[in-house]
């Protein structure tokens, strides 16, 4: 019932592979003692805080040099790539009204304070004009940056860049991140 039949005794055992991988295999007591020393940490508890507070500065400066500079090997996820970058250079080359938006509505809200007439028809005239300025703005930027895209980059994806344009076009300008790289009027 299990003895080998005949025929299996008559076939050949097969030979090891040519080349194999160079070196013994080794012992259980090496590998465990291997696998020991690559999980026991450098040194104590706060020589390894250390070390590890030294390399998250180091990266963050890296980060804070990339946002200051556009480098792309630096930059986070969402601000990489040369479809991004295009996308930052058309935001940053024209005024937007999305990022006096902000300035606008302090002033409102500072206006609301004051207890006259004149001061609530010109918030409801302001407001009204922000609000619906901002909108048209936004949507003649979206099909600006929407037909570079495809003119430029035919085979990337678009996913995103709607809201990408729009979110930096409504920040003041000299607190975007990454800090923009071409000036008012240039040509992108």
């Amino acid at each position: 019932m299990f003895r080998r039949n005949d025929k299996s005794a008559a076939e050949p055992i097969p030979e090891p592979k040519a080349g194999g991988k160079g070196r013994p295999t080794p012992t259980r007591k090496e590998a465990e003692a291997a696998r020991k020393a690559a999980l026991k940490s450098p040194g104590s508890r706060k020589e390894q805080a250390k070390a590890d507070r030294a390399r998250r500065s180091a990266e963050r400066g890296k980060i804070r040099q990339a946002m200051e500079t556009g480098d792309d090997r630096y930059l986070p996820a969402r601000d990489r790539g040369p479809v991004r970058r295009f996308v930052r250079d058309t935001v940053d080359s024209r005024r937007n009204l999305g990022e006096y938006l902000m300035p606008v509505l302090v002033v409102i809200l500072l206006m609301s304070l004051v207890p006259a007439a004149w001061a609530v028809s010109t918030i409801y005239t302001l407001w009204l004009v922000a609000i619906v300025g901002t909108v048209i703005d936004s949507f003649v930027l979206v099909r600006k940056v929407k037909r570079g895209v495809r003119e430029r980059f035919p085979d990337a994806s678009t996913k995103g860049l709607t809201a990408y344009a729009l979110l930096r076009s409504t920040q003041i300008r000299r607190l975007r991140l990454p800090k923009p790289q071409v000036r008012h009027g240039d040509k992108i």
